[in-house]
């Protein structure tokens, strides 16, 4: 079971950086945390060396993030680097992402926890492909907040021109997406810390906060006691033993779910629907390792305990009588495909994992493919390679419970798993269902 935090202490942010190569993703990471002093002193002596052996004329702050051999060696980021770092107001963990066009599917791995996404921008270059692309992803993802991060501004002698045009240009592009994200524009160095940690006098034409000033106050959605409640069941506890439990009672007759939840909110006494069967029951009992609790936190794990047998097992889910979730097993979702020695078809057959359920599935139609630089949708080519992004069809072999990723996107996301190889080979976001359907062909059977 999940170690549990304290819910009064300060709010977590989960952020990502996105950019073309050489933006300075790393090294505004590395800055942001050298100046908000939140990395040891054998860390810095270890990037102060390798800096040196390098050549370096400075201390190259990006190696901070850039871990794996191939990134140092090149002098770019390949992987999706995390990092945790906070201070007095908050709590953060940063994915740091590739540029590269290839490693797309890095980025939607990284973005797609985050609360916020940092796209950068080389003041020199302007908007390009590569900002479009990270920007539709971003929407495409459902983050709600994005700091336009203008680096690379003493090159161009902080001209507040050449900002602003870059802003207008952006959010001319950013108009044309269909679930907008709220545009936070700030000018920077990332090299220097111009707007980084601290207020930059080289642009006093600028009246904003720092990038840190910002995420220290950002208010992001997260999932509170409003939102629809949420449990997917990992795990049946049944102790069959004659023994007490200070904590939990007999525990001959304890039968709790474990799980973590999604979202919203359980009390005492709730009623509530245990899915599959969606059969109505009560809430008796929430438990954790430090015992009884009179309600749940989203995002900690529990085992809940209710007034009735119902049968239900991992891929199972409670939710609130009153705010059931759609039951379906065929539905439109958007994917990435990640897989580069394999590409999705019409009819190909996968395993499909959503929070802790696992079924079989197959694709039964693509419906379109999305031209992300464009933003122009294609149905006439029905296949996906690398980094693909688009929408098919799925149909499962036994019935998931969800909502659409717009409005939850812990149930409404989901990976596809090849059979043979085992590979996650796609990660998608559910639309919307086809309906209900109670007979179904398994799969495996129809091709």
């Amino acid at each position: 079971m999940d170690l549990l935090v304290n819910p009064t202490e300060s709010s977590l942010l989960r952020f990502t950086t996105a950019g073309s190569v050489d933006d300075g993703k790393s090294t505004l990471i590395g800055r942001l945390l050298y100046d908000s002093k939140s990395i040891f002193e054998d860390q810095l002596l270890a990037v102060e060396e390798s800096s040196k052996r390098r050549g370096d004329a400075h201390v190259n702050l990006a190696l901070l993030t850039d871990g794996l051999r191939a990134e140092r060696e090149q002098g770019i980021t390949i992987d999706v680097a995390y990092r945790y770092f906070a201070t007095p107001k908050r709590k953060f963990i940063i994915a740091d992402t590739p540029g590269h066009i290839q490693y797309t599917r890095n980025m939607v791995t990284g973005a797609s926890t985050a609360d916020l996404a940092i796209i950068l921008i080389d003041a020199r270059l302007g908007v390009i492909e590569q900002t479009m692309r990270h920007t539709y992803l971003a929407s495409l993802l459902r983050i709600g907040h994005i700091v336009l991060a203008v680096n690379k501004m003493d090159l161009v002698n902080f001209d507040q021109a050449v900002y602003d045009k870059i802003v207008g240009d952006f959010q001319a592009f950013a108009k044309g997406l269909d679930n907008l994200p709220q545009v936070t524009p700030i000018p920077m160095s990332a090299l220097n810390g111009d707007n980084v940690v601290d207020k930059s006098d080289s642009t006093p034409w600028y009246t904003g906060p720092s990038l840190l000033q910002h995420l220290e106050t950002v208010q992001v959605h997260a999932e509170t006691a409003a939102d629809e409640a949420r449990f997917a069941v990992q795990w049946v506890i049944r102790p069959i033993s004659d023994r007490t439990d200070s904590k939990l009672g007999n525990l001959h007759d304890y039968r709790g779910f474990a799980g973590r939840m999604a979202s919203g909110t359980f009390r005492m006494g709730d009623d509530v629907l245990v899915y599959p069967s969606a059969m109505k029951s009560k809430i008796t009992g929430i438990h954790t390792y430090e015992g009884p609790q009179p309600e749940t936190t989203p995002q900690l794990s529990y085992s809940i305990t209710v007034a009735d047998e119902i049968d239900t097992s991992r891929g199972g889910m409670i939710v609130k009588a009153n705010e059931p979730a759609q039951t379906s097993q065929e539905f439109d979702a958007m994917i990435c495909w990640f897989a580069d020695k394999k590409t999705l078809k019409p009819r190909g057959r996968f395993h499909l994992r959503h929070t802790t359920n696992d079924v079989r599935a197959v694709v039964t139609d693509v419906l379109y493919k999305v031209n992300i630089s464009t933003l122009e949708k294609s149905a006439e080519n029905k296949e996906f390679s690398l980094n693909d992004i688009g929408c098919i069809r799925i149909r499962t072999a036994a019935p998931i419970f969800f909502d659409s990723y717009t409005k939850n996107r812990t149930t409404g996301s989901f990976v596809l798993v090849d059979e043979q190889t085992n590979n996650t080979v796609a990660a998608g976001m559910i639309l919307n269902s086809l309906g209900d359907s109670e007979d179904f062909e398994d799969p495996g059977s129809s091709i």
